[in-house]
């Protein structure tokens, strides 16, 4: 996930106050304010006597020449690097966003960082706002929170559905309420994940949740930050799941509470180019897959042929993490 950091130097209490507010990751503070800063709010503190010591913890590089980019690349294995110019033609940030990551970019204006966040349909790793303007900080901090990268979704064709008995399936209950066409990606295998919809629909029996997710058992994979899963049956409160429209939008949501119960569920499996796929839901009305249109669909609705939204991936997986390696999921 994109990263924003504050620049408040000079010290300003309200400028502080701001960045807490705006779900700022850290705040970059003179020498001697580290302590204020902890006083406000929990956050990491780049300052000599903080969390992140400048020059050690954290480098910074002013780009003069295309001679230094083998330096910023090499830096970047070993802390992040705040890179600045004041002409971006000397080197192309494109170059260095293309070779390495934890890459991060002094800006002070929202039309400059939205371009920023989105060279090579990646950006760079995160941003360092040095705005002195409430309002601008806060522009540029909804900018990075909603630049999560997207995840490509394919249309998977319902094969079977298949009652089963019963099992301990998982309520994912967010900090966020959720839309129509948002919800989490689940399923048996890393190498194909459902998008289950998340509880946003009127129904007879049971009032709107639109910050749920029903995900399936235990045993489950979800897609999470960072390009990672884990399993279902792990989340607690205070991780961070992916949510994921039916476009393929993707953003952050942290948990606030898992429930765990026992319910009878029920085995899906679908198909896309050919290789077969599965998860398993609770078996109930209130739990929907997304068609292709975002348009959510109830589990018991469905039917062979249907079509539903689903994301699918080659790697295996070792402890969340993609991997190249034959693994056998069934």
């Amino acid at each position: 996930m994109k990263r924003l950091w504050v620049k408040v130097d000079p010290w300003d209490h309200k400028l502080i106050t701001t960045a807490l507010e705006s779900g700022a990751d850290a705040v970059w503070v003179p020498e001697g304010r580290a302590a204020e800063v902890k006083a406000l709010g929990l956050i990491t503190v780049i300052a000599p006597d903080g969390d992140l010591a400048p020059g050690r913890d954290v480098r910074e590089i002013t780009l003069t020449g295309g001679d230094q980019e083998d330096e910023v690349v090499r830096l970047t294995q070993q802390t992040p690097v705040v890179v600045r110019t004041s002409d971006w033609t000397v080197i192309p940030l494109e170059n260095l966003v293309a070779r390495t990551g934890n890459l991060f970019v002094e800006t002070a204006d929202p039309e400059e960082a939205r371009t920023y966040l989105g060279i090579l349909e990646r950006g760079v790793d995160g941003l360092v706002v040095t705005s002195r303007e409430p309002g601008v900080i806060k522009a540029i901090a909804r900018l990075v929170k909603e630049a999560s990268p997207p995840v490509e979704l394919a249309v998977a064709t319902v094969k079977k559905l298949r009652p089963l008995a019963m099992g301990d399936r998982v309520c994912v209950d967010t900090c966020s309420n959720l839309a129509p066409g948002e919800g989490m990606l689940v399923g048996n295998s890393s190498a194909g994940l459902f998008l289950v919809h998340a509880e946003t629909l009127e129904n007879p029996y049971v009032a709107p949740r639109p910050f749920r997710v029903n995900a399936g058992p235990v045993h489950a994979y979800i897609r999470v930050t960072d390009g990672k899963t884990r399993y279902l049956g792990e989340l607690a409160a205070g991780d961070e799941v992916l949510v994921v429209d039916h476009r393929g939008r993707t953003r952050a949501a942290v948990v606030g509470r898992v429930k765990v119960e026992s319910r009878p569920l029920m085995l899906v499996t679908a198909e896309v180019g050919g290789k077969e796929m599965a998860t398993i839901l609770q078996n109930a009305e209130t739990i929907r897959l997304t068609r292709p249109g975002g348009e959510a669909v109830s589990i018991v609705a469905l039917k062979p042929g249907d079509e539903v939204l689903a994301a699918v991936e080659e790697a295996g997986r070792h402890f969340g993490h993609k991997i190249q390696e034959t693994i056998l999921e069934k």
